[in-house]
């Protein structure tokens, strides 16, 4: 007999309706999407529902295994043989694995790449104190630095940071349903980028919500050098994005990012007439073009009117726009061209 959804393999329990998109589940589980295909397609590791848009929609008790699946791969096993097991099975692989084990903080130095140490701002002086005695032990030269230490998230959330951070980090013995509100709000009045936090108990909602956010978090409990090897994953990924800001922002252009990009050429009037010639044409060149600076023109004023959360969020922002206005500068000189080809008349 054939079943039209998949069975669910046994010690996995479905607690809700799917409602978890793929991007949120490997963001949460700190994976790229493609990998998540990939144990979906060739393992059957995970078996989502299909909503009727076409979006692969997950329940807690996927998200739980997703995350088990991850933790195991972490620690040195391959997807092909831990897929077949079900849930109840991992989490006796994974709580094995997390067995006291003989680790030391050396074994993990949280470095970047390339760039200076991560600058972080803790909430929670015993959090700090922690994070201070496992860096006496390591060694590197980029060791993350705490910059600022505050009582309480709500106390960074009221304090002027002297120093920006990179990473507002705190503690958390339980996560409730608006724990991302809190931490953003923390996160940009420390003038960091991104926020990060160590907690006990939280709902996998809870997670998940945090996870679309861009929000990292770890539970408890956990040795000194897994906390440290957690903020060495964070240290690389924040170097790498500033690495790939700098590149594209010196590379897309050919322009820095301060550079004066012209005015528009061409109204929505003018583009519109041009996107509105008959098929037909032997060349339609000129009417794709049009509707590229329709869109591009559109952009261009959206993103110059965005809503920034941040100092972070508004340098994007502006980046964004420059962005858009460069390329349609550019496709402004390529209209011109096909439209001299064509002999079609610009104003």
């Amino acid at each position: 007999m054939t079943n039209r959804k998949p069975a669910r393999r046994a010690g996995s329990t479905e607690t809700t309706t799917p409602t978890f998109r793929s991007a949120a589940v490997a963001r949460l589980a700190n994976m790229p999407v493609a990998t998540l295909r990939i144990w979906e397609q060739r393992y059957a590791a995970v078996r989502p529902a299909t909503a009727a848009s076409g979006h692969r929609l997950y329940t807690q008790a996927d998200v739980q295994r997703v995350l088990l699946l991850r933790q195991l791969t972490e620690r040195g096993h391959a997807i092909g043989s831990i897929a077949p097991l079900d849930t109840h099975r991992l989490g006796q692989v994974v709580a094995a694995a997390q067995a006291p084990q003989a680790m030391t903080a050396t074994a993990a130095p949280a470095a970047t790449p390339r760039g200076r140490a991560l600058r972080l701002a803790v909430a929670g002086p015993a959090l700090a104190m922690r994070l201070q005695r496992a860096l006496v032990g390591a060694r590197g030269p980029h060791m993350p630095r705490v910059v600022s230490v505050f009582e309480t998230l709500a106390d960074a959330t009221g304090s002027a940071a002297r120093v920006p951070a990179d990473l507002l980090l705190c503690h958390a013995p339980e996560l409730r349903p608006n724990a991302a509100q809190g931490l953003r709000a923390a996160r940009d009045a420390c003038r960091a980028t991104r926020a990060a936090v160590i907690y006990r108990y939280a709902a996998t909602t809870t997670l998940a919500t945090l996870a679309e956010a861009g929000m990292a978090t770890l539970r408890e409990p956990l040795e000194d050098a897994a906390m440290l090897h957690w903020l060495a994953a964070l240290a690389t990924a924040h170097a790498v994005a500033r690495a790939a800001r700098a590149d594209v922002r010196t590379t897309v252009g050919e322009q820095p990012p301060t550079a004066v990009v012209p005015a528009r050429r061409y109204d929505d009037a003018t583009l519109t007439t041009l996107a509105g010639l008959p098929q037909n044409m032997s060349c339609e060149c000129p009417r794709h073009v049009a509707e590229l600076l329709l869109q591009l023109a559109s952009f261009e004023s959206y993103s110059a009117g965005c809503a920034n959360r941040s100092h972070a969020d508004a340098e994007l922002h502006a980046y964004l726009h420059q962005v858009a206005g460069t390329a349609r500068a550019l496709f402004e000189d390529a209209l011109e061209s096909v439209a001299q080809h064509e002999g079609l008349p610009l104003p």
